[in-house]
C-alpha cells in the first residue's frame, strides 16, 4: 500500500512540475512576442522622430512661418523622446505616459500641417510634399505597429490570467502589460461645417 501511495504522490508531482514547466515557456514565449511587437512600435515611432527635423527645417525656410508653431512641435518632439519605456516594463501607467507623450507630438504636427495649407509656396516644395508623404506613411505604420501590439498583449494577458498559469504566474512574476488606448474624445466624430 505504501509503494503505491507513493507512485501516486510521485505521479501527482511529476505532472505538476510538467505542468508548470509547460505554463512557465507558454508565458516567456508570449512575453516575448510582447517584447518583439514593442520593439516594432519603437521602430516606427523612431521613424517619425527622424523625419521631424528635416520637416522643421524645410518649414523655417518658408518666410514668415509662424514661429510658435514650429516650438510647439520641436517642444513635443523633446517632450516625446523624454518618455522611455523598457520593454520590460510595458505597464499601464507607462503605457499611458508613453501614449500621452507621442498624443502631444501628433497633435502639434497635425497643428502644423494644417498651418502649412496657409502657405501655398511651402506646400509647393518637393521637399516638403515628400516629407508630408513619408509622414503620412508613419502615421499610418504606427496605427498598424499598435494594432499588432494590442493583439500580442491581449494574447499575453489572457494566459497568464488563465487558470492554473495564474498560479505559476504569480510565483514567477509575470504581470499585465498596458494596451495602446484610443485618443481622448476619438469616441466623439467631428463636426464638420461647410459655411
Amino acid at each position: 500500500m505504501k509503494i503505491k501511495t507513493s507512485w501516486i504522490v510521485l505521479g501527482v508531482v511529476l505532472l505538476l512540475f510538467v505542468g508548470g514547466c509547460n505554463s512557465y515557456n507558454g508565458m516567456v514565449t508570449k512575453e516575448e512576442m510582447v517584447k518583439k511587437a514593442w520593439g516594432q512600435v519603437e521602430n516606427v515611432y523612431q521613424r517619425r522622430m527622424d523625419l521631424i527635423p528635416n520637416l522643421v527645417n524645410t518649414v523655417k525656410g518658408a518666410a514668415n512661418f509662424e514661429q510658435s508653431t514650429l516650438e510647439k512641435v520641436i517642444q513635443a518632439r523633446a517632450n516625446a523622446t523624454s518618455v522611455k519605456i523598457d520593454a520590460s516594463n510595458l505597464s499601464p501607467e507607462m503605457m499611458q505616459k508613453f501614449q500621452a507623450a507621442q498624443g502631444e507630438l501628433s497633435s502639434a504636427l497635425s497643428r502644423l500641417m494644417a498651418v502649412a495649407e496657409a502657405y501655398p509656396d511651402l506646400k509647393a516644395t518637393q521637399n516638403f510634399s515628400e516629407l508630408q508623404a513619408q509622414l503620412e506613411g508613419t502615421e499610418n505604420r504606427i496605427a498598424t505597429e499598435r494594432g499588432k501590439f494590442n493583439e500580442v498583449v491581449q494574447d499575453y494577458n489572457s494566459s497568464i490570467r488563465r487558470f492554473p498559469a495564474n498560479i505559476f504566474a504569480g510565483l514567477f512574476g509575470f504581470a499585465q502589460k498596458g494596451y495602446f488606448e484610443a485618443d481622448k474624445g476619438a469616441e466623439k466624430a467631428p463636426t464638420v461645417d461647410f459655411k
